[in-house]
């Protein structure tokens, strides 16, 4: 029952850090991510990303990210490159779409990119869940973002 306890109380300090504010999350900005994923049937893929990103209309932005990816099965680095659409439902609640090449320097060279994303958006942190088909399988992952 104490250990119960102490997870609340976690959960609850996380909820405070990620309290929506109407500052940063509904602003153009620069977001800088990192990310876990399963690459099914291939390897784990971890990733830095830097976004940027501009306002269409009400709560929905237009970007991209481009950054570092490292595919720990055969020690493979890449640069991923999307572009982004990204909407903020309610107050705390994100969804985005993401597409474009990834491009690897061993192996085949360049791999197609299609994933949605959702998850909770804060003041300026977020935290989500990544779904989509990174060439020639389906990408599971996390991400945490930061944005400036």
């Amino acid at each position: 029952m104490h250990l119960l306890r102490i997870y609340a109380a976690g959960l609850f300090a996380l909820g405070l850090l990620l309290a929506p504010s109407e500052s940063k999350a509904q602003q153009p900005g620069v977001r800088l991510g990192v990310g876990a994923d399963y690459w099914v049937d291939t390897s784990a893929a971890f990733n830095f990303t830097l976004g940027v990103e501009g306002h269409v209309a009400g709560p929905v932005f237009v970007g991209a990210r481009f950054g570092a990816v490292l595919v720990t099965d055969g020690n493979i680095i890449g640069v991923p490159l999307d572009i982004s659409l990204r909407a903020t439902v309610g107050r705390t609640v994100y969804i985005e779409g993401l597409a474009g090449p990834w491009i690897f320097f061993k192996g085949d060279t360049f791999k197609a990119h299609a994933a949605f994303g959702f998850g909770l958006q804060g003041k300026a942190a977020s935290i989500g869940v990544e779904v989509g088909y990174l060439d020639p399988n389906p990408i599971i992952g996390l991400r945490l973002g930061y944005k400036f």
